[in-house]
């Protein structure tokens, strides 16, 4: 799967699931998606949100651990975590 056209997926997928009015190309790679530094506002409900599209989309389970937790960090982050060849 080519990185750019995921984190593009991504994106969208994160503008539907959230319902932020907002295009793909607004949300930088590396901006921070969820907590008081995201300047997208998203919360813990928009990152359950994310973390069950994922998991349908892409058969990636985003679980509380550390690790997994900081697939959300930005688009780059979770981009990274979809294609890695951790089955979690």
């Amino acid at each position: 799967m080519d990185k750019t056209q995921l984190k593009l997926e991504l994106k969208r997928m994160i503008i539907a699931e959230c319902q932020k009015q907002l295009t793909p190309e607004q949300i930088p790679d590396d901006a921070v998606l969820i907590g008081s530094d995201s300047s997208l506002g998203l919360d813990s409900l928009d990152a359950l949100q994310i973390a069950l599209a994922v998991k349908r989309e892409y058969g990636k389970r985003i679980d509380g651990s550390n690790q997994t937790r900081a697939a959300l960090a930005s688009v780059n982050a979770l981009a990274d975590f979809i294609l890695s060849d951790s089955s979690r």
